[in-house]
């Protein structure tokens, strides 16, 4: 059975009659985390990522026995280990050996952030695991995956201000180009790549593709919103998601990829990016929209 609550916090209180299933569904106890430490977990992310949000809504959206495992991980629970070791280890030196390109590389390149996940250095006599930064937001596979990107080209960051030019070239050497520095782990170029995408699309644009993508509407239920028919919606749908790809593409070229590494960084799933699609596409879209909406059925009506 999961520790007991404390009774005097309203929050927990307020968590308790779903509690159990969210601890149960964490494996939170195999991993050494206690139900009012895995509340205050949840309550942080909710307040960092969901404010105004009813956290039991936000919570039924976290990967949450990713996320037990992760903290278990980052407060040294040697049960969690053994799980991270046999699920991510070999993972790790794959995903850096497709960033790098190059065996020896790879494991160097996985080396490094293995230790920085195990937590080898130290503050105020605490070792610090990068793995306590991850919020359950997205997979823990996805979020690694761009933990090693992000290493990978901050390291390339060093190198490039050590190393001329001549001597890059000359060594055949190709790498991402750098990003700005994220707050948290992201990778470095798609999403950037993808926010820019999105915010030159116009506020219908916008719309359509959220109510499609990501409020599940049909095409039937966007086309009645905007006054026109279905198959204009479909045609529109089609035109965007292809029109939007070769754009993100052309973007991650101009940042420095080749079209081969733009292509595979395409494959990402979506779900395993940081970026808030929804505020990306959302933001002043629905508005737009039904004002554009509103007047050509003005324009018609009167």
């Amino acid at each position: 059975m999961p520790a007991a609550l404390h009774p005097d916090n309203n929050l927990q209180a307020a968590l308790t009659p779903g509690l159990i299933e969210l601890y149960d569904k964490s494996r939170a106890a195999e991993f050494g985390i206690s139900s009012s430490e895995l509340v205050a977990m949840l309550t942080d992310i909710a307040a960092k990522h969901a404010p105004g949000r009813s956290i039991q809504e936000f919570c039924g959206t976290l990967r949450l026995e990713d996320l037990a495992l992760a903290r278990g991980c980052a407060a040294g629970n040697e049960r969690a280990w053994e799980v991270f070791l046999l699920r991510f280890r070999e993972r790790l030196y794959d995903i850096a050996r497709q960033i790098t390109r190059e065996d020896s590389s790879g494991r160097e390149l996985a080396d490094s952030v293995y230790a920085d996940l195990y937590g080898t250095k130290t503050r105020d006599g605490a070792r610090v695991s990068k793995l306590a930064s991850y919020s359950g937001r997205g997979s823990l596979e996805g979020w690694l995956r761009t933990v090693i990107a992000q290493d990978f080209v901050n390291n390339y960051r060093k190198r490039r201000r050590l190393v001329s030019l001549d001597e890059e070239t000359e060594e055949g050497g190709q790498f991402a180009a750098a990003t700005p520095e994220e707050a948290a782990p992201a990778n470095p170029m798609l999403e950037r790549a993808t926010d820019e995408a999105l915010g030159a699309l116009n506020s219908q644009d916008r719309f359509v593709l959220a109510s499609y993508f990501l409020d599940g509407r049909t095409l039937a239920e966007i086309a009645r919103a905007l006054s026109v028919h279905e198959s204009t919606i479909s045609r529109k749908v089609e035109k965007l998601t292809k029109n939007l790809r070769k754009q993100i593409q052309k973007n991650l070229v101009r940042y420095g990829m080749n079209r081969r590494q733009a292509e595979e960084a395409l494959s990402t799933n979506v779900q395993d990016m940081t970026l808030d699609l929804r505020a990306s596409l959302a933001q002043d879209s629905a508005a737009g929209a039904f004002s554009e909406k509103g007047a050509k059925a003005g324009d018609g009506g009167r």
